[in-house]
């Protein structure tokens, strides 16, 4: 019979990273792949992502997207159009020169983002005012090439959704870029738990070939942040590269102002940081694959009525439309299983046992809060919905305490490296590169935002004393 600890692991405050590899493997999420950087995402961790993507889609369609598809394959001169796009993407690139046997007269390269295929397309498909906006959303696999992998967060190849729009004006596409920010808050906040912070990137950090690009910082339980998602206006820049024009109402021609936004299954490492514990892993109730997992306890002729009464709870719980397991396996010891659905972060169990049926009751164990109570048989379906969405809430709380405990203030060089040493800093900034390239050089941070929600205020840069520029504080972090 396995042992309960078989599947223990690092304590986070011992090795964080050992901590979290070996819980994406333990808890079966995902598992290495034979080519450097790849990822096999195993069913517990793609559903998940399934979560994720249901959530999303929905909010897509719902703001007028439509989903498309276009090649994985990308011409070389593609991305050369747009050269500060290319530059930023090229030490990712992976390039196919040789196929059926021969060279290729031109090298075709592994998409690493779609801008360029898709502004090829828009050019064809967008003639008239008439046609505006176009928007599309495609759900597809892209590649590049990590220099220090790690799954979920940087792999060579992962999923995600991006969206691509085109729109007259700039008013237009910039109110795109805040409708794709704002279902992805949506997503992170509601879904995922995650209290981001919501926030534009600094010229240096922005995503290549944009002219603004929107970002959403979680930070995580060893102090360090994520970029959960962004949302970029690429003002006319691609437009100008791939001749996106249309004809105004007046007759004029005129360029469109193009937006692309994305969130990929790093969303899944983001959660895994920020929610788990030195058990494993704490999901959200809403991207649990299982929300409550039932675990019938007994021997031989006793376990039979257990068994009958833990299928009668299951149905009753999922056609409330919760998702719900049996683990009626015979072969391990009821301490295994609690171990092991605590370390897979099952928000909710119910222990039931011959005892337990007899008085009418059953065990409801809170994988957050360690707590057990008693609840009455009869009562558990009733209570399942509730529970499960105090679950959620006290989650989120969790996460934002977390946050608010580790964000501080820095008005000088060492109080910014006190600060980005356990979590956010909130410092005034210079907006020089040279700046940003020495923090990072010196404290190992990166200017991760300038929150929207920050308050206005002036003064002297905390790490170089020159004059601020950004008109607030600005949020720094060092990152994954």
């Amino acid at each position: 019979m396995a042992k309960a600890d078989e599947k223990a692991i690092t304590p986070q405050s011992e090795d964080f990273s050992a901590w979290y590899n070996e819980l994406v493997l333990k808890a079966e999420l995902a598992d290495r792949g034979p080519v450097r950087g790849t990822m096999v995402i195993r069913p517990y961790g793609y559903r998940i992502w399934e979560l994720i993507h249901d959530a999303l889609d929905l909010r897509i369609k719902a703001t007028g997207h439509e989903n498309a598809y276009f090649p994985l394959f990308i011409p070389e001169s593609h991305l050369k159009r747009e050269a500060e796009h290319v530059e930023g993407f090229a030490p990712e690139l992976a390039v196919v020169t040789h196929a059926g046997g021969h060279e290729l007269e031109e090298p075709i390269v592994v998409r690493p983002t779609s801008e360029t295929i898709i502004g090829e397309m828009f050019a064809k498909w967008i003639s008239s005012y008439r046609d505006l906006p176009l928007l599309i959303n495609q759900w597809a696999n892209v590649v590049r090439w990590e220099l220090r992998p790690r799954l979920f967060l940087r792999t060579t190849e992962f999923l995600w959704q991006e969206g691509h729009t085109a729109h007259a004006d700039e008013a237009d596409a910039q109110r795109e870029t805040m409708v794709a920010t704002e279902f992805y808050e949506q997503v992170a906040r509601e879904f995922a738990a995650l209290p981001v912070i919501v926030g534009d990137k600094t010229p240096s950090e922005r995503f290549a070939g944009a002219v603004r690009t929107v970002t959403l910082e979680t930070l995580v339980r060893d102090g360090r942040a994520i970029q959960s998602a962004t949302s970029h206006y690429l003002g006319t820049n691609f437009s100008k590269a791939f001749e996106i024009n249309y004809t105004s109402s007046d007759g004029e021609q005129a360029l469109c102002h193009t937006t692309s936004w994305g969130m990929s299954t790093r969303m899944i490492g983001a959660v895994i940081m920020a929610q788990g514990d030195d058990k494993g892993l704490i999901l959200p109730p809403r991207l649990a694959p299982y929300q409550i997992v039932i675990v019938p306890i007994g021997r031989d002729a006793d376990l039979v009525p257990v068994v009958t009464e833990t299928g009668r709870l299951a149905d009753e719980i999922r056609g409330l439309g919760i998702r719900v397991k049996v683990d009626d396996r015979t072969t391990l010891s009821p301490g295994f299983k609690f171990n092991e659905w605590e370390l897979r972060g099952v928000p909710l169990r119910i222990e039931l046992g011959p005892r337990d049926l007899a008085a009418g009751v059953a065990t409801l164990a809170n994988r957050l809060t360690g707590e057990k109570t008693t609840v009455p048989l009869d009562e558990i379906g009733q209570q399942m919905s509730a529970r499960l969405d105090e679950f959620q809430d006290a989650l989120y709380q969790r996460a934002l305490d977390f946050r608010e405990a580790h964000t501080l203030t820095a008005t000088s060089k060492e109080e910014l490296a006190d600060a980005v040493a356990t979590g956010f800093a909130l410092a005034l900034h210079c907006g020089q590169k040279s700046c940003e390239d020495a923090i990072k050089e010196d404290l190992g941070a990166t200017a991760r935002c300038i929150p929207l929600d920050g308050e206005p205020e002036e003064g002297r840069c905390a790490y170089c004393d020159a004059s601020s520029a950004y008109g607030k504080r600005i949020l720094f972090a060092r990152a994954y």
